[in-house]
């Protein structure tokens, strides 16, 4: 705990803000959007908005996959599980996510559909491998951090002939996701974006130089950072100095744990299995040109879509849900109407609310603290 608690130190922490305070330029503000969950939470939870001078303003955006997952494709899952002889196996924070009507995976199971919450993807090989006449599909989810582990998961059930293993494959990018948040007309705090807390985990197997198109292309910094609040401060401050010398770079202030080429063992595994998908919908951002993976004609076998008949419908979210605003970073959770009234992690109507690594999730958890007309006895 003690390597821990190095970067949760209070002292340095008011000491970094300090410096903060003192670098920035008094006649201008500066709009930094962290594009991690990992980040949203730290800086709830350890109110760093509360050190942070008013002329810094941290806009959050989406750092969550499980958020920026349409409502169609989790709803193709549910029609899967409820319609096929399908074992349908899950990470855990996908099965309260509301789709049509408040249905989730969680009221599919409980109707008797067959949904296993996993922790791995090569629980799902394994319970394919222990049970040859059950088909076993894994819901792939996640940005370029989990990727790896997918493509080990085909990997291993190639090299054990499983035939009743298959994906439906929700494998998203963030570099692209980036670029159209930055590319997007009209969204009013995003084209003022100064520069963006680049998302450490995702670094940590592509390496630093698929954030480089983004300093290039729209003249921003990006500093990589770790998920201590200490990390944070100083990844802030990284973005300061850099405007300030009037750079537009990638940096990385997560040197512990990220190297500039990454991991290249699991590029290998990716790249072997893996090929971007010509277009994929996002919450929140819409269709984003090859910004997701899709097994390749090698491994085409192992696709779920491919296996089975699985429309993808178009639904819209809820109509007073404000997830997609909040996820370009257009909202803050409290400007929706629904926060902490309908919508609440009892009930959720939006994924925000629902993922451990969700903006309304994190303001719920921490943040509703800081307002000024927080009631408790309201809940």
């Amino acid at each position: 705990m003690k390597h821990i608690d190095d970067y949760r130190d209070g002292a340095l922490a008011r000491t970094l803000a300090e410096r903060i305070a003192i670098t920035i330029q008094p006649d201008r503000s500066y709009a930094f959007m962290e594009f991690c969950g990992g980040h949203t939470h730290a800086i709830s939870r350890y109110g760093l908005e509360d050190l942070l001078p008013p002329a810094i303003r941290l806009i959050h955006g989406p750092g969550c996959p499980v958020c920026v997952l349409p409502v169609g494709r989790l709803a193709a899952a549910i029609d899967l599980a409820k319609t096929q002889s399908v074992t349908l196996c899950v990470y855990g924070d996908l099965m309260r996510v509301p789709t049509t009507r408040g249905y989730s995976l969680l009221s599919a199971k409980a109707d008797g559909a067959d949904i296993r919450m996993i922790y791995s993807p090569l629980d799902a090989v394994r319970m394919a491998e222990q049970n040859p006449t059950r088909e076993v599909v894994f819901f792939a989810i996640g940005f370029e951090t989990t990727a790896p582990a997918t493509a080990q998961a085909i990997l291993l059930a190639e090299r054990k002939k499983l035939s009743n293993f298959s994906i439906i494959c929700n494998h998203v990018l963030t570099p692209p996701a980036m670029d159209a948040i930055m590319a997007s007309p009209g969204a009013t705090p995003t084209t003022m974006l100064d520069g963006f807390i680049g998302p450490a985990h995702v670094a940590t197997v592509t390496g630093l130089e698929p954030f480089e198109k983004i300093t290039r292309r729209y003249a921003k910094p990006v500093v990589i950072a770790g998920f201590e609040p200490l990390d944070v401060l100083q990844a802030i401050l990284m973005l300061i100095r850099q405007i300030h010398e009037g750079r537009a770079e990638i940096e990385n202030q997560y040197l512990r744990a990220v190297s500039s080429s990454g991991n290249r063992l699991a590029q290998a595994a990716v790249a072997q299995v893996f090929n971007l998908r010509d277009s994929f919908e996002w919450r929140g951002l819409g269709v984003v040109a090859d910004s997701a993976l899709r097994l390749n004609e090698r491994y085409a076998h192992f696709d779920a879509e491919q296996r089975y008949p699985i429309p993808i419908p178009h639904i819209k979210d809820h109509p007073a849900c404000a997830c997609s605003e909040i996820l370009r970073g257009v909202k803050k959770p409290t400007d929706c109407r629904l926060f902490g009234t309908a919508c609440t992690p009892e009930t959720p109507v939006g994924s925000c609310m629902v993922s451990s690594e969700g903006a309304c999730a994190a303001h719920w958890a921490y943040g509703r603290f800081r307002d000024k007309n927080y009631r408790p006895c309201a809940e």
